[in-house]
């Protein structure tokens, strides 16, 4: 009979085996830092993920036909932008705007039509392509700013970024530049739930932003804002839109915002789009009553006449 081995000899090895890892000093990563690697590439030690930047999506125009039924109500619109122009969709309250934008994101399901980015079919009624809105790469901000609202204004942007897998310091500038170019950067560290309702709505548009989507859908975006905020904002947006030639829709309910930042504007009333064209045309010639009251509603504002 062979001997048996002993089985204190290999206890007292592993343990000394453990006390020299103990001691060992972690290897440095690519990047500078210290921590596991797997394959070469360091990773997060909480998901194993590798560290990679985030690099901006694949575009090109928004080709949309949007067909939502509700009871006896439809919403039939055509909704086209090309890569890097903005398409202020206008109307009254209820008439679809906020539901074709629901249905562009991928949060509303269409009962007819199709959505297409690019050379991507996001969805399409005839087939079943229903691509998950976490799939479609796009920047939304909804009427209801929903911010996570136990992290801090910084975090809530940052938060697409390291999900993707970025480096959190990486992450971080992103947000900190974003933050500082909507002015509300003396608030990075302000958890959501302490924000302003104005303070918020400029930190759901920098979280947008701040994934560098393929198109963006803003609902309301400026609506809490001061005049020198809504200045600022608008012009992020349509700088974003022009440098990384995405598509945009923007729903607002001012002609103003129309006029400061869309290429064309697309009037809905009723689930329908009743009147389309460059901005400053649908104010020379408004096609119903409701463009015409809009129309003097700008008109009407202080200094409009200069």
């Amino acid at each position: 009979m062979g001997r048996r081995p002993d089985r204190r000899t290999h206890r007292g090895a592993g343990r000394c085996a453990s006390r020299r890892a103990a001691r060992r000093p972690p290897r440095r990563t690519a990047a500078g830092g210290r921590g596991p690697r797997r394959g070469g590439h360091p990773v997060t030690p909480a998901s194993g993920r590798r560290h990679r930047h985030l690099a901006p999506a694949p575009t090109g125009p928004l080709d949309a036909h949007v067909v939502v039924r509700r009871g006896a109500w439809t919403l039939d619109a055509v909704l086209g932008v090309p890569a890097g122009t903005v398409l202020a969709v206008l109307g009254p309250n209820g008439g679809g705007k906020s539901t074709a934008v629901a249905a562009l994101a991928g949060l509303v399901p269409l009962d007819g039509g199709h959505v297409r980015l690019g050379d991507r079919t996001l969805a399409e009624a005839a087939t079943g392509v229903d691509v998950p809105p976490e799939r479609r790469r796009l920047g939304v901000v909804l009427q209801d700013v929903l911010l996570v609202p136990h992290l801090t204004a910084r975090e809530n942007v940052a938060f697409g970024r390291r999900a993707a897998g970025e480096r959190a310091a990486d992450a971080r500038h992103h947000a900190d530049r974003l933050l500082t170019s909507l002015a509300v950067d003396a608030h990075a560290r302000t958890r959501a739930h302490r924000l302003s309702g104005g303070q918020a709505q400029r930190v759901a548009l920098a979280r947008a932003l701040a994934v560098e989507p393929a198109a963006l859908l803003l609902d309301e975006p400026f609506a809490a804002l001061d005049a020198p905020g809504r200045a600022t904002a608008r012009d992020v947006v349509h700088r974003y839109v022009r440098t990384a030639g995405v598509p945009a829709v923007l729903v607002t309910h001012t002609l103003a915002d129309a006029l400061a930042v869309a290429d064309d504007v697309a009037v809905v009333e009723h689930g329908r789009v009743v009147q389309r064209g460059a901005p400053r045309d649908v104010a020379a010639a408004p096609a119903t009553a409701y463009v015409a009251g809009l129309v003097a509603a700008l008109d009407a504002r202080p200094g409009a006449a200069a």
